[in-house]
């Protein structure tokens, strides 16, 4: 068992990395990022990882999706889903989830940064999408990594024992080895810190809240579920993936699935005013 002091330690540095700058406070009039400084930009993706023969471009056309446009009906539905059916992901549902967490919109200036469908502090997008797939229609099962620029799936190979891969990415969480596919956000993290260097770190936890609330709606929006899970295994997904776990580490996932219509639910919507009204 962690010793209660370092334990009341450790938790004194999360609250004062969360409060904002605090003893980093003497250095902000002389600091200077690599921005300021005039060092090159690091690229704004990672490079493909396989050859083209291993990408899978993405459909792009989504108006065939029955999608849940109602933006008030999205909010009261919208919940975390940890039992899934099991039923088949078309690639269609999983290139609008990935559109709609990561997607490029258009870029700005002359490759100076991407804009997106989820706001990202300096629209710097630090993180890169990375997938462990089970059941989607048209996918081997496997792993695989997202190219954002061009909409397309690089397929990384096969994993054996996939279940257990999941289970033990995620410390042991069984029940999400039953999800259609899992998502595993890492962050590029010199993405960020050249241009907010020492300050970098606190805004990509809020980035990261922009890309998993943006899946939570896309999930719902398609009937499907999700759960966001900050509690995974640095080390092992270091190695399922192949990052170095310094200059690029996993930050956040997400399983999703096919989940059963809650008829409760349903039924409470239909009758539901839209006027908000507080249960507390």
């Amino acid at each position: 068992m962690l010793d209660e002091r370092v334990q009341q330690e450790l938790i004194a540095k999360g609250r004062a990395f969360m409060r904002g700058y605090g003893e980093m406070d003497q250095y902000m009039e002389d600091f200077e990022s690599d921005q300021d400084l005039r060092k090159p930009q690091p690229p704004l993706v990672k490079a493909p990882i396989v050859g083209e023969e291993h990408q899978i471009p993405l459909p792009r056309d989504f108006s065939a999706l029955p999608l849940n446009w109602d933006l008030s009906k999205l909010f009261f539905l919208r919940k975390s889903s940890r039992l899934f059916t099991e039923e088949h992901m078309s690639l269609l549902q999983l290139s609008f989830l990935l559109w709609s967490t990561q997607g490029v919109k258009k870029l700005r200036g002359k490759a100076y940064a991407t804009l997106r469908t989820v706001p990202c502090g300096g629209a710097r997008h630090e993180f890169e999408t990375y997938l462990l797939v089970r059941r989607v229609d048209g996918l081997n099962p496997g792993v695989y990594h997202y190219l954002p620029m061009t909409h397309t799936l690089e397929y990384l190979g096969e994993r054996e024992k996939l279940d257990e891969t999941i289970s033990d990415t995620l410390c042991g969480q069984a029940w999400a080895a039953k999800a259609n596919v899992v998502f595993y956000w890492s962050m590029v993290a010199y993405r960020a810190e050249w241009r907010y260097g020492i300050y970098a770190h606190r805004t990509a936890l809020i980035d990261t809240g922009h890309v998993g609330q943006n899946l939570y709606l896309a999930c719902t929006g398609l009937g499907l579920g999700t759960c966001g899970i900050a509690a995974f295994s640095h080390d092992l997904c270091t190695q399922v993936f192949g990052l170095d776990g310094e200059e690029e580490y996993m930050v956040y996932t997400a399983p999703v699935g096919t989940i059963k219509p809650d008829n409760d639910e349903t039924e409470e919507m239909a009758t539901y005013s839209f006027v908000y009204e507080s249960g507390i």
